[in-house]
């Protein structure tokens, strides 16, 4: 048989999934790797780490399935977005550590840039608000905080990607220096209209061409794998961001259908169709794939911390063994008992994208136990994702029919159950959960021959859990007012960022 891997470089860990061709999981590796908090709003991941995780999360698949690389038509990858990587093209070496999409300290850049008139350019060619999230304010504080590395990339001696292009720099050995259009969309460097890097843009990012990749399609060979024995000469043939390529997997490929990943944040798409929709409610107009010539583009509101206040409720405060126990003890009450939980540990994103925003617990009683804290945070990413399904519908004038959901907290049943009723939709996962490294299989098998078309995929997608509305929508408009009350009061508790006050 043949199968495709697929490559899931994500935020926490790095995973290998097989897939075979009725789109079914054959075998899974994973590998967590270390997070690195330098200082308060600060996230950084160890590039040699993260590829190394991907090693052994590979290793640990192919033995799992007991699959050569003979037996495998294709690799696609998928992969946290945003995350920044400069490196030596000649050592291959990273002049500084990946500086991740959660890191917050280029806020007082993107305020100077806004308070210098930047937005409107930057939104019209990108999609995308000036916001320390993306890629490109963090490029430019790696080349002004790291000696010598702007004149080095002057002179071209060094590389920028995302993770997608780390990865496949390794895998083919410093051969290619690619990215797909997905992951293009969001540095603040890319026309989205036209696919491509755009001067207007670069200037005043202080960004030399000669760094970046070249912007390829997110189904088509791309180049072949050099440097691991356990895949050699298997074609590298799909490439998009994770939550693109959840999309894909979630078979969205008409105008209006849309999917939540709850992942270490959450991240709501809704495909567009070939016209790119510039938002008015702080939402992000992003490529949705770009396959061939055929670009397509979706609507997104991306939540910084959706499943990582589990994490934090079993890393920080201890309160669980494991993230399944979070639904366990969230089920002891009926429910929080008042209490409001606005995980703004690294500011708050769409559609309020406001970088000074901190956490809060509130509605806190002698009667507060950690049963209700542990469902007030969940409840916390329904609430979340509700705020950017209203701006959704209020952008694109469609109401939602129905949400597909995936990632890891979509297991979580409680807090399906609490999204449609806040929704007032239904919510529906489908059997394979793992949608997005099944997306990026769908677009490699495509690139090959292995699937013929959408159609043929679509017909795989299959309902696994639907989860209707069972509360009265009064009762849920109440909470969603006191969520409200919440989130302002979290709103610009730390102190502003002057541009060029934070030194490395």
């Amino acid at each position: 048989m043949k199968y495709l891997l697929a490559l899931d470089q994500g935020t926490t860990s790095s995973r290998a999934i097989l897939f075979d061709h009725a789109g079914a999981i054959v075998a899974v590796g994973q590998k967590e790797f270390h997070q690195h908090y330098p200082r308060p709003g600060w996230v950084e991941h160890a590039p040699a780490e993260i590829w190394q995780s991907q090693i052994d999360a590979i290793d640990q698949a192919l033995a799992a399935g007991r699959v050569s690389a003979g037996q495998i038509s294709a690799i696609g990858i998928t992969n946290q977005r945003e995350t920044t990587l400069i490196w030596d093209r000649h050592t291959g070496e990273p002049v500084y550590n990946a500086i991740v999409w959660q890191d917050r300290r280029t806020a007082g850049e993107c305020d100077r840039m806004r308070e210098e008139g930047m937005s409107d350019v930057f939104q019209r060619k990108t999609g995308l608000l000036l916001d320390p999230y993306f890629s490109g304010t963090k490029i430019r504080w790696i080349l002004e905080h790291v000696d010598g590395a702007r004149a080095r990339a002057e002179r071209g001696a060094l590389a920028f990607g995302t993770v997608d292009t780390w990865l496949i720099w390794k895998l083919t050995d410093g051969r290619k220096h690619v990215t797909d259009a997905t992951n293009a969309s969001r540095t603040l460097l890319c026309n989205i209209e036209r696919c491509a890097w755009d001067d207007e843009l670069l200037a005043p990012l202080g960004v030399p061409r000669g760094l970046l990749p070249e912007i390829v399609s997110s189904s088509g060979v791309c180049g072949g794998v050099s440097r691991l024995e356990s895949l050699a000469g298997v074609p590298i043939a799909g490439i998009a961001g994770d939550q693109q390529a959840a999309l894909f997997g979630q078979a969205c490929f008409q105008a209006g259908m849309a999917k939540n990943t709850y992942g270490t944040g959450c991240f709501l798409l809704m495909n567009t169709g070939p016209e790119p929709v510039i938002s008015q409610n702080k939402l992000l107009t992003t490529v949705a794939w770009k396959i061939g010539p055929q670009v397509e583009y979706a609507l997104e509101g991306s939540v910084f911390i959706g499943g990582a206040v589990v994490q934090w409720l079993r890393d920080e405060l201890h309160m669980v063994e494991s993230a399944g126990d979070v639904e366990r003890l969230a089920g002891t009450v009926e429910d929080t008992g008042g209490v409001y939980m606005v995980p703004a540990f690294s500011g708050l994103g769409a559609p309020h994208w406001d970088p000074y925003a901190r956490g809060l617990i509130i509605g806190i009683t002698r009667g507060t136990n950690s049963a209700h804290l542990a469902r007030a945070a969940l409840e916390s990413i329904a609430f979340q994702v509700g705020d950017v399904l209203d701006a959704m519908r209020a952008d694109s004038g469609i109401d939602l029919v129905e949400l597909r959901v995936d990632g890891g907290a979509s297991l979580n049943a409680l807090l399906l159950q609490f999204q449609a009723d806040l929704l007032q939709a239904p919510v529906v996962r489908p059997k394979v959960a793992e949608t997005t490294a099944l997306g990026a299989a769908y677009l490699a098998g495509l690139a090959v021959g292995y699937w013929e078309s959408r159609e043929e995929i679509a017909e795989l997608w299959d309902v696994d859990v639907t989860c209707r509305p069972a509360r009265d929508p009064g009762a849920m408009d109440a909470a969603r007012s006191r969520w409200r009350d919440a989130v302002e009061r979290s709103r610009g508790w730390e102190p502003r960022i002057e541009a060029g006050a934070v030194q490395g």
